[in-house]
């Protein structure tokens, strides 16, 4: 206590500056967990929390056996992995590229065009989605001049991930550059030059001092990601999907969504299910990091 007394005194202003940011996450994230026991709960909105019936891991139980579980599962952990293989490596390559540029105004130029997509609203970017994939959208114009059956392609389970994982690589591929881009200004650019007088080429600069040295971001990003593995945006599904869609574009939040805000109003159940996947996502990063401890010397603690 003498030593946080001392390096407060010291950094008041660090922790005044941090105060904010504490109270938010208190007040809007921690505060909220309480509601979390109406998982195990009859809830009713009459009785409140505290005075709903209690029903134990009902609900856990009845989701576990339902028809749905599985192909929740299957449907999430898909989408993710595909994301992890694909959208992942995406922004790392393009920050990769990116740095090979010498033109400065031309670096900058590419960057602004790349970020943009970011700053667009979901809803704005599910509605262009939803028209240039429309019977008579531009993208399908060019489909179908390529050789494909004119179709409605959002209507079609098989089209929906990669639909879905290509629209986000567009959306944050040059926002999720600027963290590598970040890392690789970090680089001493004395290696560079030691390499070049070594005779190394651009490839070899990348692979041997480039990629070691965002390394550690890479790590950690990835460590977060495995994170989320049950967790996948809502949003943008319940904008882009439909019912024909359900096979393969239901996810685990788009069915907590429907079973707690739509319809029955199921909210104990619903809640039960939610929790349930941050469990598992609080599993999966904590393995994550212990095998990235071992394996390497990366990881968030």
């Amino acid at each position: 206590m003498k030593a946080l007394s001392k390096d407060f005194r010291k950094h008041k202003y660090l922790y005044y500056m941090i105060f904010p940011v504490i109270l938010y996450y208190l007040i809007f994230h921690y505060v909220p967990m309480y509601g979390a026991i109406i998982a195990f709960k009859d809830y009713r909105i009459a009785e409140g929390f505290l005075h709903s019936p209690w029903v134990g891991f009902d609900h856990f139980t009845s989701f576990f056996q339902s028809y749905y579980f599985w192909r929740l599962i299957r449907n999430t952990l898909l989408l993710n992995v595909y994301m992890l293989l694909i959208s992942f490596p995406a922004p790392i390559i393009f920050a990769l590229l990116i740095n090979e540029i010498v033109g400065k105004r031309f670096k900058r130029i590419v960057q602004t065009i790349t970020y943009l997509p970011h700053f667009i609203s979901m809803i704005v970017v599910c509605g262009m989605i939803t028209q240039f994939l429309a019977r008579e959208g531009f993208i399908t114009d060019f489909l179908v001049w390529l050789g494909m059956e004119r179709q409605v392609l959002l209507a079609h389970p098989q089209y929906f991930r990669s639909i879905y994982i290509i629209s986000d690589i567009w959306q944050g591929v040059g926002w999720g550059s600027i963290v590598y881009l970040a890392a690789i200004t970090g680089i001493n650019p004395d290696l560079y030059e030691a390499s070049r007088m070594d005779g190394a080429n651009r490839w070899k600069q990348t692979l041997h001092i480039t990629l070691p040295g965002i390394l550690p971001i890479i790590v950690i990003l990835f460590i977060l990601k495995i994170g989320h593995m049950l967790d996948v945006g809502f949003e943008k599904i319940i904008l882009l999907y439909n019912p024909n869609t359900y096979e393969t574009a239901d996810m685990i939040s788009t069915f907590v969504y429907r079973k707690g805000l739509e319809g029955s109003f199921e909210f104990s159940y619903a809640t039960a299910v939610g929790l349930f996947q941050a469990a598992v996502n609080f599993i999966l990063l904590i393995m994550a990091n212990r095998i990235s401890k071992k394996v390497s010397e990366n990881s968030l603690w």
